[in-house]
């Protein structure tokens, strides 16, 4: 009789301690799955993170510096600021001479379309004295139209502290011929890049 008990307590006591050490096995595997789970979703955040800080960093670098790739972002399109019509009496003798001419300037981008716009009475009146200081068949002849859009490019200069005609060239020929050595020339952008003609006709 009593050899039945105590076989029973030892079967007793074998799965009590069986069941601790399963659940303490089956604790241990989910907090590693847990851990597993844990650092692969960081780890997806710090990669996903970087390649966006990178793709951020590409973005701004291309805007400092065009990359010479051949897939290249594609170029902003220009900004052109059209002027008013200008109705000129030209040089000739007599003063009978008349030209109408429309002036687009093209700008770098839409803020230097609107710093420019603050200087447009000063340039717009530089380009009458210009245009009043040509005759009738210089601006007929193709080589007067492209010296007019030239010094009309030099006059938006002024008011941001270029508008030298090609003096410092002449003075860098110079300083080379007395020392031999050829005078750096500073390259600086302004904001007008180009100067094209909307109408031009001369009466």
């Amino acid at each position: 009789m009593s050899a039945k008990p105590k076989a029973a307590e030892a079967a007793e006591s074998a799965d009590g301690g069986k069941a601790p050490a399963k659940s303490k096995k089956m604790l241990i595997i989910i907090v590693g799955a847990v851990l597993v789970l844990a650092l692969g979703g960081g780890g997806a955040f710090f990669y996903i993170s970087k390649q966006r800080a990178a793709s951020e960093e590409g973005t701004e670098g291309a805007e400092k510096a065009p990359a010479k790739v051949a897939h290249a972002a594609p170029k902003t399109p220009p900004v052109y600021l059209p002027l008013d019509n200008m109705v000129v009496n030209l040089a000739d003798p007599g003063g009978e001479r008349v030209a109408q001419i429309g002036v687009t300037l093209e700008v770098s981008d839409a803020h230097a379309s609107d710093t420019v716009k603050a200087y447009l009475p000063t340039i717009r009146s530089g380009i009458l004295m210009l245009i009043s200081q040509r005759t009738a068949d210089e601006l007929l002849k193709q080589e007067g139209k492209e010296k007019l859009a030239k010094d009309i490019l030099r006059e938006t200069e002024i008011p941001f502290g270029g508008g030298e005609d090609d003096s410092h060239e002449d003075e860098a020929a110079l300083a080379k011929k007395k020392t031999g050595k050829k005078k750096k020339v500073v390259h600086v952008d302004y904001p007008v890049v180009g100067v094209l003609f909307s109408s031009f006709i001369v009466q």
